[in-house]
Protein backbone atom coordinates (compact mmCIF):
# COMPACT_ATOMS: atom_id res chain seq x y z
CA UNK A 1 0.00 0.00 0.00
CA UNK A 2 3.05 2.30 -0.08
CA UNK A 3 1.96 5.51 -1.83
CA UNK A 4 5.26 7.34 -1.19
CA UNK A 5 3.57 10.06 0.81
CA UNK A 6 5.98 12.94 1.44
CA UNK A 7 4.23 14.52 4.43
CA UNK A 8 1.47 13.60 6.86
CA UNK A 9 -0.56 16.09 8.88
CA UNK A 10 -2.08 14.94 12.16
CA UNK A 11 -4.58 17.28 13.78
CA UNK A 12 -8.15 18.45 13.90
CA UNK A 13 -10.33 18.40 10.82
CA UNK A 14 -10.45 22.21 10.78
CA UNK A 15 -6.84 22.52 9.62
CA UNK A 16 -7.31 20.52 6.44
CA UNK A 17 -8.82 22.13 3.35
CA UNK A 18 -9.32 19.55 0.58
CA UNK A 19 -9.83 22.35 -1.95
CA UNK A 20 -6.06 22.99 -1.79
CA UNK A 21 -5.23 19.52 -3.12
CA UNK A 22 -5.68 17.55 -6.32
CA UNK A 23 -6.62 13.90 -6.78
CA UNK A 24 -8.09 13.70 -3.27
CA UNK A 25 -9.13 10.27 -2.02
CA UNK A 26 -9.79 8.50 1.27
CA UNK A 27 -8.08 5.22 2.08
CA UNK A 28 -8.63 2.68 4.85
CA UNK A 29 -5.39 1.15 6.10
CA UNK A 30 -5.24 -2.10 8.05
CA UNK A 31 -2.61 -2.39 10.76
CA UNK A 32 -1.63 -5.16 13.20
CA UNK A 33 -2.64 -2.76 15.99
CA UNK A 34 -6.20 -2.23 14.80
CA UNK A 35 -7.75 0.58 12.76
CA UNK A 36 -6.47 4.17 12.87
CA UNK A 37 -8.64 6.97 14.20
CA UNK A 38 -10.24 7.56 10.81
CA UNK A 39 -9.77 6.85 7.14
CA UNK A 40 -6.75 8.75 5.81
CA UNK A 41 -7.19 11.47 3.22
CA UNK A 42 -4.52 11.64 0.52
CA UNK A 43 -4.04 14.41 -2.03
CA UNK A 44 -1.49 15.95 -4.36
CA UNK A 45 -0.03 19.41 -3.83
CA UNK A 46 2.28 20.33 -6.68
CA UNK A 47 4.83 17.52 -6.89
CA UNK A 48 4.21 16.36 -3.32
CA UNK A 49 1.82 13.73 -1.98
CA UNK A 50 0.24 14.73 1.32
CA UNK A 51 -2.04 12.87 3.70
CA UNK A 52 -4.16 13.98 6.62
CA UNK A 53 -5.32 12.03 9.66
CA UNK A 54 -7.79 13.54 12.14
CA UNK A 55 -6.24 12.50 15.45
CA UNK A 56 -9.48 12.26 17.43
CA UNK A 57 -11.59 11.04 14.51
CA UNK A 58 -14.17 13.05 12.61
CA UNK A 59 -16.31 14.89 15.13
CA UNK A 60 -13.61 14.69 17.83
CA UNK A 61 -15.02 11.50 19.31
CA UNK A 62 -11.88 9.72 20.60
CA UNK A 63 -10.57 10.49 24.09
CA UNK A 64 -6.81 11.32 24.17
CA UNK A 65 -6.21 8.55 26.72
CA UNK A 66 -7.57 5.88 24.38
CA UNK A 67 -6.25 7.10 21.04
CA UNK A 68 -4.84 4.19 19.06
CA UNK A 69 -1.61 6.00 18.26
CA UNK A 70 0.14 2.78 17.29
CA UNK A 71 -2.42 2.17 14.57
CA UNK A 72 -2.25 5.81 13.45
CA UNK A 73 1.53 5.88 13.07
CA UNK A 74 1.77 2.36 11.62
CA UNK A 75 -0.84 3.24 9.00
CA UNK A 76 1.17 6.30 7.97
CA UNK A 77 4.31 4.16 7.75
CA UNK A 78 2.53 1.72 5.43
CA UNK A 79 1.65 4.66 3.19
CA UNK A 80 5.33 5.56 2.90
CA UNK A 81 5.17 8.71 5.02
CA UNK A 82 8.57 10.24 5.76
CA UNK A 83 7.56 13.28 7.82
CA UNK A 84 4.74 14.19 10.18
CA UNK A 85 3.58 17.65 11.19
CA UNK A 86 1.37 17.42 14.26
CA UNK A 87 -0.95 20.31 15.05
CA UNK A 88 -1.91 20.55 18.71
CA UNK A 89 -3.80 22.99 20.90
CA UNK A 90 -1.93 23.59 24.17
CA UNK A 91 -2.15 25.50 27.42
CA UNK A 92 0.52 28.05 28.36
CA UNK A 93 2.63 27.70 31.50
CA UNK A 94 4.50 30.97 30.91
CA UNK A 95 3.14 34.51 31.06
CA UNK A 96 4.94 35.40 27.85
CA UNK A 97 3.28 32.58 25.90
CA UNK A 98 0.02 34.33 25.14
CA UNK A 99 -3.16 32.70 23.84
CA UNK A 100 -3.08 32.61 20.01
CA UNK A 101 0.76 32.45 20.04
CA UNK A 102 2.49 29.56 18.27
CA UNK A 103 5.20 27.39 19.84
CA UNK A 104 7.54 25.02 18.01
CA UNK A 105 8.56 22.81 20.97
CA UNK A 106 11.86 20.96 21.13
CA UNK A 107 11.37 18.82 24.26
CA UNK A 108 8.68 16.65 25.88
CA UNK A 109 8.11 15.63 29.49
CA UNK A 110 5.95 12.53 29.75
CA UNK A 111 3.26 12.50 32.47
CA UNK A 112 1.03 9.91 30.81
CA UNK A 113 0.24 6.66 32.60
CA UNK A 114 -1.68 4.13 30.56
CA UNK A 115 -0.84 4.50 26.88
CA UNK A 116 0.94 1.82 24.82
CA UNK A 117 4.02 3.70 23.61
CA UNK A 118 6.10 1.20 21.64
CA UNK A 119 5.66 -1.11 18.68
CA UNK A 120 8.28 -3.46 20.04
CA UNK A 121 6.94 -6.26 22.21
CA UNK A 122 6.12 -9.97 21.82
CA UNK A 123 9.71 -11.17 21.73
CA UNK A 124 11.60 -8.12 20.50
CA UNK A 125 13.36 -5.42 22.54
CA UNK A 126 14.45 -2.10 21.03
CA UNK A 127 16.32 0.58 22.97
CA UNK A 128 16.12 3.65 20.78
CA UNK A 129 17.56 7.08 21.47
CA UNK A 130 14.94 9.75 22.14
CA UNK A 131 16.97 12.65 23.54
CA UNK A 132 15.56 15.09 20.98
CA UNK A 133 11.95 14.02 20.45
CA UNK A 134 11.15 16.47 17.64
CA UNK A 135 13.01 16.46 14.33
CA UNK A 136 15.36 19.50 14.43
CA UNK A 137 15.47 19.83 10.63
CA UNK A 138 11.70 19.77 10.11
CA UNK A 139 11.12 22.02 13.13
CA UNK A 140 13.56 24.59 11.75
CA UNK A 141 11.76 24.61 8.41
CA UNK A 142 8.44 25.22 10.16
CA UNK A 143 9.95 27.90 12.42
CA UNK A 144 11.54 29.77 9.51
CA UNK A 145 8.25 29.82 7.61
CA UNK A 146 6.29 30.94 10.68
CA UNK A 147 8.76 33.80 11.23
CA UNK A 148 8.64 34.79 7.56
CA UNK A 149 4.88 35.06 7.81
CA UNK A 150 5.19 37.25 10.92
CA UNK A 151 3.21 35.04 13.27
CA UNK A 152 4.00 35.42 16.95
CA UNK A 153 6.09 32.25 17.27
CA UNK A 154 8.36 30.94 20.03
CA UNK A 155 11.36 28.79 19.16
CA UNK A 156 11.70 25.75 21.43
CA UNK A 157 10.10 24.89 24.73
CA UNK A 158 9.12 21.85 26.75
CA UNK A 159 5.72 20.30 26.18
CA UNK A 160 4.51 18.43 29.26
CA UNK A 161 2.11 15.72 28.13
CA UNK A 162 -0.51 14.79 30.71
CA UNK A 163 -2.83 11.79 30.67
CA UNK A 164 -6.14 13.64 30.47
CA UNK A 165 -8.88 13.78 29.51
CA UNK A 166 -9.29 16.02 32.56
CA UNK A 167 -7.34 19.25 32.78
CA UNK A 168 -4.74 19.75 35.54
CA UNK A 169 -5.42 20.66 39.14
CA UNK A 170 -4.05 24.03 40.26
CA UNK A 171 -1.38 22.22 42.29
CA UNK A 172 -0.25 20.22 39.25
CA UNK A 173 -0.21 23.29 37.02
CA UNK A 174 1.93 25.24 39.50
CA UNK A 175 4.36 22.32 39.87
CA UNK A 176 4.75 22.15 36.09
CA UNK A 177 5.55 25.86 36.14
CA UNK A 178 8.11 25.36 38.90
CA UNK A 179 9.77 22.61 36.86
CA UNK A 180 10.22 25.04 33.99
CA UNK A 181 7.81 23.52 31.50
CA UNK A 182 6.43 25.85 28.82
CA UNK A 183 3.25 24.34 27.40
CA UNK A 184 0.86 21.56 28.38
CA UNK A 185 -1.17 19.16 26.28
CA UNK A 186 -2.42 15.58 25.96
CA UNK A 187 -1.31 14.23 22.57
CA UNK A 188 2.45 14.48 21.94
CA UNK A 189 3.00 11.16 23.71
CA UNK A 190 3.06 8.50 22.39
CA UNK A 191 2.87 10.03 18.88
CA UNK A 192 6.43 11.36 18.99
CA UNK A 193 7.89 8.11 20.38
CA UNK A 194 6.11 5.97 17.81
CA UNK A 195 7.05 8.24 14.93
CA UNK A 196 10.70 7.93 15.92
CA UNK A 197 10.38 4.14 16.17
CA UNK A 198 8.93 4.24 12.66
CA UNK A 199 11.91 6.39 11.54
CA UNK A 200 9.71 9.30 10.50
CA UNK A 201 10.48 12.94 11.21
CA UNK A 202 7.98 14.40 13.69
CA UNK A 203 7.50 18.07 14.54
CA UNK A 204 4.70 20.03 16.12
CA UNK A 205 2.91 23.31 15.59
CA UNK A 206 1.55 24.00 19.08
CA UNK A 207 -1.08 26.72 19.25
CA UNK A 208 -1.73 28.33 22.62
CA UNK A 209 -5.38 28.50 23.63
CA UNK A 210 -5.29 29.33 27.36
CA UNK A 211 -3.17 29.87 30.49
CA UNK A 212 -4.03 26.51 32.07
CA UNK A 213 -5.06 26.96 35.77
CA UNK A 214 -1.94 28.48 37.32
CA UNK A 215 -3.46 31.87 36.47
CA UNK A 216 -6.55 33.29 38.10
CA UNK A 217 -8.91 32.11 35.36
CA UNK A 218 -10.10 28.52 35.11
CA UNK A 219 -9.61 26.56 31.89
CA UNK A 220 -12.82 27.02 29.93
CA UNK A 221 -13.56 24.59 27.11
CA UNK A 222 -15.57 27.21 25.23
CA UNK A 223 -12.58 29.58 25.23
CA UNK A 224 -10.22 26.77 24.20
CA UNK A 225 -12.41 25.80 21.25
CA UNK A 226 -12.83 29.45 20.25
CA UNK A 227 -9.08 30.09 20.27
CA UNK A 228 -8.28 26.77 18.59
CA UNK A 229 -10.66 27.74 15.80
CA UNK A 230 -8.97 31.13 15.45
CA UNK A 231 -5.59 29.39 15.16
CA UNK A 232 -6.74 27.06 12.38
CA UNK A 233 -6.17 29.64 9.64
CA UNK A 234 -2.60 30.25 10.80
CA UNK A 235 -1.84 26.53 11.00
CA UNK A 236 -3.21 25.92 7.50
CA UNK A 237 -1.16 28.83 6.16
CA UNK A 238 2.04 27.54 7.78
CA UNK A 239 1.52 23.94 6.70
CA UNK A 240 0.77 24.93 3.10
CA UNK A 241 3.99 26.93 2.91
CA UNK A 242 5.93 24.12 4.59
CA UNK A 243 4.87 21.63 1.91
CA UNK A 244 6.78 23.65 -0.70
CA UNK A 245 9.93 23.76 1.46
CA UNK A 246 10.14 20.13 2.54
CA UNK A 247 12.87 18.28 0.61
CA UNK A 248 12.17 14.88 -0.87
CA UNK A 249 14.99 13.21 1.10
CA UNK A 250 15.41 13.04 4.88
CA UNK A 251 18.60 14.85 5.87
CA UNK A 252 18.45 14.01 9.57
CA UNK A 253 18.99 11.13 11.98
CA UNK A 254 15.29 10.25 12.24
CA UNK A 255 15.46 8.01 9.18
CA UNK A 256 18.00 5.70 10.85
CA UNK A 257 16.65 5.75 14.41
CA UNK A 258 16.59 1.95 14.70
CA UNK A 259 20.15 1.41 13.47
CA UNK A 260 21.87 -0.57 16.22
CA UNK A 261 18.82 -0.28 18.49
CA UNK A 262 17.36 -3.78 18.05
CA UNK A 263 18.76 -5.52 21.12
CA UNK A 264 17.20 -8.95 20.67
CA UNK A 265 19.26 -11.52 18.77
CA UNK A 266 17.61 -11.47 15.36
CA UNK A 267 17.29 -15.24 15.10
CA UNK A 268 15.36 -15.27 18.37
CA UNK A 269 12.69 -12.79 17.30
CA UNK A 270 9.47 -14.81 16.74
CA UNK A 271 8.47 -15.19 13.11
CA UNK A 272 5.04 -13.68 13.72
CA UNK A 273 6.61 -10.60 15.34
CA UNK A 274 8.98 -10.20 12.41
CA UNK A 275 6.08 -10.49 9.98
CA UNK A 276 3.93 -8.02 11.89
CA UNK A 277 6.68 -5.42 12.19
CA UNK A 278 8.24 -5.90 8.76
CA UNK A 279 7.48 -2.32 7.61
CA UNK A 280 9.49 -1.07 10.60
CA UNK A 281 12.35 -3.54 10.95
CA UNK A 282 12.49 -5.40 7.67
CA UNK A 283 15.53 -3.56 6.36
CA UNK A 284 17.54 -4.41 9.50
CA UNK A 285 16.92 -8.16 9.45
CA UNK A 286 18.78 -10.66 7.26
CA UNK A 287 16.64 -11.95 4.45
Amino acid sequence: MNENVDLAIIGGSGIYDVSLFDNVRNVNVDTPFGPPSESITIGEYGDKTICFLPRHGVGHRINPSVLNSRANIFALKKLGVKRIIAASAVGSLKQELVPLDIVIPDQIYDRTRSRPDTFFEDGIVVHMGFADPFCPALSKTILDITNEKNYNVHNGGTYVCIEGPQFSTRAESRVYQTLGFDIIGMTAIPEAKLAREAEMCYSMIATVTDYDVWSEEDVNIETIIENATKNEAAVKDIITATIDKVPTSQDCQCKDALAGAITTVHDMIPYETKRKLEPLIGRYLAK
